[in-house]
């Protein structure tokens, strides 16, 4: 688009100072729109959310969650997490997108016209609201999308009213279900880049988000008959047709980041001895689909690294070590910008079954959860996978350990999830990494970026107290 350039002769100087009759109309470029329409923007949410936390959980979520390793700018893999490098520092990219979502959501309460995007800005609310609270705990929330008519410098609301208060996660979840569902005009929903217009499956899309919020916090509050409701609704993502994704492409501007980034920096990231170590014991083959035998091998061998080493005291072969797959980088096609699947949601149930939230079968879930998953990443399925190591009664493990490293595993990319799964329930067992930053403690949560510090001083200031100064150690309040 061409950028109009005004020049302000000394006679236009002087008639602006002496005359301002038509000032308004005179000065407005009618090329430039004043508002943007609905469906652009909510692709642009949905694009600009998915592409980015995918390249940020690749480069960051992947090393809290020990799904990879860096070899090098590792200061976040040393958990050094306010010093974020090639990755690590996800505050902005919730805030400008719930931003935009505000915008869509407005407009769908003020214009019939747009009533249809109603629904889906109050559940995209919704989910975007509690990935953040979870990465970082208590967060600016309810004043926070005012800058216009209201504070730019909203106080941080505490995870717990963002949870359940009106207006927060589980309200809007319902609201933008009812709006969904009283929803009776012809105007169609455009740009859905998740369900292509489908209001049917933003409800399912609502409740699987409901089955993992109220999971969540069901170690503070008694969650048991919500969460029964939902099962017995049978109304959620049970398939990996309805996964809440959008495809990646191999070309720009629809391909994976990583792929169009220098090969050095794909290269920076190599398979973890943690997750090298769990899919052996599983005598998983998905550990072909997810990383490369190393170059030094003599055959199909895979290598991992410890988490967290010295870069500046310790010297590392990139040969002797797996690179990610072909997925991530050479065939993007195949790769997906994850928000919820059908896998995810029946772990979630499994743990609720387990746990006896709901009267279900934990075995089945799980079984179904495992098939989706090897399904999801095209992989084969071994016959015998369920009833060796990864069966949910396995010898020298639990019900809960087995649920909470399947997710764990078929997280990848979307390695926060997989990061905060460990954190709640500490599974699976994370290993001790190299060259510790925090006094060889896995970080718990997520620090607010330096810039709160001075762009929203006072209110900064109180949420660092009450995490003793901003720490990384100091819990979310579902995890207290």
């Amino acid at each position: 688009m061409k950028k109009l350039i005004y020049i302000l002769t000394t006679l236009t100087l002087f008639t602006a100072f002496s005359c301002t009759k038509d000032f308004e109309s005179i000065n407005t470029n009618p090329n430039a729109p004043v508002t943007v329409q609905p469906s652009l923007l909510l692709r642009q949410v949905i694009y600009n959310f998915g592409e980015e936390m995918s390249y940020e959980g690749f480069v960051a979520g992947d090393l809290l969650a020990q799904h990879r390793t860096a070899l090098d700018f590792n200061l976040f893999d040393r958990h050094a997490l306010k010093s974020p490098q090639l990755g690590g520092n996800p505050w902005p990219i919730f805030y400008t997108n719930l931003r935009d979502n505000d915008i869509i959501l407005k407009q769908s309460q003020t214009t019939e016209a747009f009533k249809v995007y109603e629904g889906p800005a109050l559940i995209l609310k919704a989910y975007l609201t509690a990935n953040l609270t979870d990465l970082y705990g208590d967060v600016p929330y309810f004043e926070a999308f005012n800058g216009v008519s209201g504070t730019v410098t909203p106080k941080y609301d505490s995870q717990e009213s963002i949870y359940l208060n009106q207006g927060g996660i589980l309200d809007n979840l319902d609201k933008g279900i009812l709006a969904i569902e009283n929803y009776n005009d012809a105007i169609a929903l455009e740009g859905d880049i998740l369900f292509n217009g489908d209001l049917q499956a933003w409800i399912r899309f609502a409740n699987a988000v409901k089955i993992k919020s109220l999971l969540r916090i069901s170690n503070k509050i008694d969650v048991s008959e919500d969460l029964q409701a939902l099962f017995d609704a049978d109304n959620y993502i049970k398939t990996n047709a309805q996964n809440a994704v959008f495809d990646f492409t191999n070309s720009d501007p629809n391909s994976f980041r990583l792929a169009q980034l220098r090969i050095g920096d794909f290269n920076n990231f190599v398979l973890s001895e943690t997750m090298e170590d769990i899919l052996v014991n599983l005598d998983d083959p998905r550990i072909s689909t997810f990383f490369k035998p190393f170059s030094n091998a003599t055959s199909n061998a895979f290598n991992g690294l410890l988490n967290g080493i010295d870069a500046t005291s310790t010297s590392v072969t990139l040969a002797d070590y797996s690179l990610a797959g072909s997925m991530f980088r050479e065939d993007t096609s195949t790769l997906d910008a994850n928000f919820i699947t059908a896998w995810e949601v029946h772990f979630a149930l499994a743990e609720a079954a387990e746990k006896n939230l709901i009267i279900a079968d934990p075995e089945q879930l799980y079984n179904k959860g495992v098939a989706l998953a090897f399904e999801y990443w095209n992989t084969t399925l071994p016959s015998n996978y369920l009833t060796g190591n990864a069966a949910l009664n396995a010898p020298n493990t639990t019900p809960l350990e087995q649920i909470i490293t399947q997710k764990w595993i078929a997280n990848i990319i979307n390695g926060y999830e997989g990061w905060t799964e460990y954190r709640r329930t500490g599974f699976p067992a994370l290993k001790p990494i190299a060259a510790s930053l925090n006094n060889n403690l896995i970080p718990v949560r997520m620090p607010y970026p330096e810039e709160e510090a001075t762009l929203n001083a006072e209110n900064y200031n109180e949420a660092a107290s009450a995490t003793n100064n901003n720490s990384i150690n100091s819990p979310v309040w579902w995890n207290k």
